[in-house]
């Protein structure tokens, strides 16, 4: 599988949301809480080309979007070809 990692906030409905389907997966995934950690935040947010909400989700560097981008990537069967990626 393809690493993934996911910036999140603690209590943010849309980043258990998502933290949910990758574990329901299966995936490994490296989340990093970001909300109160100020360089962390920043990082997020250059790499997900000024996004700052939360969640943000990387696969195989790649950033995907937030948790309704993942979900409307699963609804169109294109999630699981992309965490299998080499």
């Amino acid at each position: 599988m393809t690493d993934v990692t996911i910036y999140t906030k603690p209590y943010c409905p849309f980043c258990l949301r998502a933290v949910d389907l990758l574990t329901q997966k299966g995936v490994p995934f490296t989340e990093i809480e970001a909300a109160f950690d100020p360089d962390k935040r920043q990082e997020m947010v250059k790499r997900a080309g000024g996004r700052a909400t939360f969640p943000q989700i990387f696969i195989g560097g790649q950033h995907i979007g937030g948790c309704d981008e993942m979900m409307a990537l699963e609804r169109a069967g294109k999630l699981d070809p992309l965490l299998k990626a080499a």
